[in-house]
């Protein structure tokens, strides 16, 4: 019952943080997702995950995208290589922050899943810019988030157009961001580690485990799909 009422309030104060600037650090993580448009490189879209995990652990700090590991011409022809993308500050602070949701751990871990299942190292990272671009990347991680109206056939190529539609379909289970990213990252609250607490056991004492703990050992991740929440590589050039 008690979650029940914090997650809107956690939703609230994400917008207020957004409109006001600093705000006191909150529990769980938040999902944010983003659009990028002409400029240096092609529209991209990707999503940050931000905060601390319900269960506790170090705070979450990363972003991840999807792209074909190279951009050229076979991109119009068919399926090709293709990788996570992780963006660097300034491309993100050159980016459109559309929407937030804040996570359960459960959907925490189930982006990770997601993350590790497009990876082409740990999973299949096969790219087509028809069936399998950053548009549908960010879709299922929408998908995992609780959202609907997912299903935008003629926008899967326009990041910007598709995720503001995604915002339209979910009025009550989205906060609306709508900043540059300079704006909003700097409208963030700094990130504070929290303990967690272990259930005792028969007979003994519940146990506070370090604050320092990795916040992916928290959660209930398939060691087969486990994915790293820190920054990867510097990325190559996006489609």
């Amino acid at each position: 019952m008690f979650r029940f009422f914090l997650r809107p309030l956690l939703a609230l104060l994400l917008t207020l943080g957004a409109l006001v600037g600093a705000s006191p650090a909150w529990a769980a993580v938040t999902i944010t997702f983003w659009s990028h448009e002409f400029g240096n490189s092609f529209p991209h879209a990707f999503f940050t995950l931000r905060g601390v995990p319900d269960a506790g652990g170090d705070p979450v700090d990363a972003n991840y995208g999807f792209t074909a590991k190279a951009v050229t011409p076979a991109i119009l022809m068919g399926t090709v290589p293709g990788r996570l993308d992780v963006s660097k500050p300034t491309y993100i602070a050159g980016s459109d922050a559309q929407f937030s949701v804040v996570l359960t751990d459960a959907q925490y871990a189930a982006v990770l899943k997601l993350i590790a299942a497009w990876d082409d190292k740990t999973g299949d990272g096969h790219y087509n810019l028809n069936t399998r671009n950053c548009i549908h990347f960010v879709k299922e991680a929408a998908r995992i988030a609780g959202l609907t109206g997912l299903d935008q056939p003629k926008l899967m190529k326009k990041p910007r157009s598709y995720l503001q539609a995604v915002a339209a379909a979910n009025p009550g289970a989205i906060v609306p961001v709508k900043l540059h990213g300079k704006a909003y990252l700097a409208s963030l609250p700094p990130l504070t580690a929290t303990p967690v607490v272990v259930a005792p056991g028969p007979g003994g004492p519940a146990t506070v485990v370090n604050p320092a703990t990795p916040a992916s050992a928290a959660l209930p991740t398939p060691a087969a799909s486990t994915a790293v929440v820190q920054p990867l590589p510097a990325p190559a050039p996006r489609r």
